[in-house]
This record gives C-alpha cells, structure tokens and sequence, in this order.
C-alpha cells in the first residue's frame, strides 16, 4: 500500500515546484513587452500616423520624415535584420513578447466582452485567414505597386500637430489605410486580439514561418484536450497551433502539465 501510495505524493510536490517558475514567466514577458515598448513606440505610432506610404515601416530608407526614430536610428535595417533571426529561434514570439502593437491588443483584451475563445471552424479555421489576405496585399502595394507615397510627409515638427496635417493633406487611400488599422485595434475593445488573431499581416508571415523555429511552446501526448490552455490564451489558441506566440501563459493552467516550452523531443 505504501508503494502504490508513493507516487501519488510525490507528483503534487514536482507541480508544486515548478508552478512559480511558470507564473514568473508572465512577468517577464510584460517587462519585455514594456521595454520593446519603449525602444520601438515611436516607430510604431508614426507607422500608422504619419508615415506617407501605403505599407509602414519597409521603405525607411527613402522617408523624408526625418524626425521617425526608424530613420533616425535606423530601426529599420536593425528591425528586419532581427525578425528571421527570432523566427527560426523562436517562432512568432515577437508578436507575443515584443511587438509594441501587441501589448495594446492584449490590454484591451482585459476589457473586450467577446473573447471567441471556443474551438471551432470559425475562429481555428476561417477568420485566421485574414492575416494571409492581408499579407498578400501588402506585398502586392509594396512589390507589384511599387509602395506610393500617398500622403505628404511633414519631415519635422510636433506630432500631433504633424498628425493633423497629414491626415488633411493625405489621400484617400492612406485614409482608408489608416482608418482601416485604427478600425481594427480598437475594435480590440469588443472582439478581443482582434487584430493580432485575424488581420496582422506581419502575424500573418510569421505565423507561416514558425514551423522552422528550433524552440517552441507544445504539448505533449498527455494533454486530455481540456482546453484549459485555450481559454486562457490570448490569442485564443492551444500550444503550437495557428496564432501561437510562444507565450507561455498556458504552461500555468495545464493540469496535466502536458504544455512545456523548449525544443521538441526527436519523437514527434
């Protein structure tokens, strides 16, 4: 009897040990989510705001729009140098632990009534979709249209006064541009990760290319589909499917602890 007891004992003590460390990893994804704010928020806002193209943040090289750090400080070159690195390390966890647009989503999603966290065609399948649609235009603007510039670019000056010129001086497409991304995001409120889940199209690329990553967050052959992890995700989706980050919040609410983060055993 004592044998057959032991076991039983001894598995609470091992969740017991490792569930701090796994709750501690939130932590410091919101410090790293914090800090990348505040490295790359400017890049951020004037990409929506005051940039003159059509697709933000890949022509830095030819704006006149001096007073954009992704100009100044060259975030550009820097930025897309590090992005495949982070992918084949990592997967889509820039979207999950750095993307400063992510960290507004996921605040909002605090607040957002409708979470669409339930397992079915709708949300796994068909409106994940829209992040490859959107994808597919932006490369078209930028490579096939040839990325115009459809508004005038105010190269100096306060920003929102700069924001306020712009948009007057703007065309309608940059209108409908912007109108469409703002649309969005803050439709965060109501339909939660409304942008990162189903329209992003930088999401939309890494989420295509995250199958070559060397780490992951996966579940193993123990997971009872209790959808635990789904529920709690921010992005409405379980451990290695469509729209994961790598996040790691589900590692604290498995209760099969089947969920772990690293590379993935050479048997699956």
């Amino acid at each position: 009897m004592l044998e057959s007891r032991l076991p039983a004992t001894e598995k609470p003590q091992t969740i017991d040990n490792e569930q701090p460390k796994r709750l501690h990893l939130k932590w410091w994804r919101r410090l790293t989510q914090t800090a990348m704010l505040a490295v790359m928020g400017q890049w951020s806002f004037y990409g929506i705001f005051r940039c003159p193209f059509i697709v933000p943040y890949v022509s830095c090289q030819n704006c006149p729009v001096l007073t954009c750090h992704g100009r100044l400080f060259s975030f550009y070159w820097g930025f897309w140098l590090l992005l495949p690195l982070s992918v084949l390390l990592f997967g889509r966890a820039f979207c999950g632990w750095a993307c400063p647009g992510g960290l507004a989503v996921q605040m909002a999603d605090k607040v957002a009534p409708f979470k669409l966290r339930a397992s079915h065609f709708l949300t796994r399948r068909l409106l994940p979709l829209g992040k490859y649609l959107g994808l597919a235009l932006v490369l078209v603007v930028w490579l096939v249209v040839g990325q115009p510039r459809e508004a005038i670019p105010i190269r100096i000056g306060d920003f929102f006064n700069s924001v306020g010129l712009t948009m007057e001086h703007a065309n309608l497409v940059w209108l409908v541009r912007t109108g469409f991304v703002l649309a969005m995001l803050i439709s965060g409120l109501l339909v939660a990760g409304l942008w990162c889940r189903f329209m992003c199209p930088t999401g939309g690329l890494l989420d295509a290319l995250k199958g070559a990553s060397l780490f992951k967050v996966y579940k193993t052959d123990d997971c009872n589909n209790c959808d635990l992890c789904l529920k709690k995700c921010e992005m409405g989706t379980r451990p290695g499917e469509s729209n994961c980050t790598n996040c790691g919040d589900c590692l604290s609410v498995c209760p099969q602890q089947a969920i772990h983060i690293g590379r993935l055993p050479k048997n699956r």
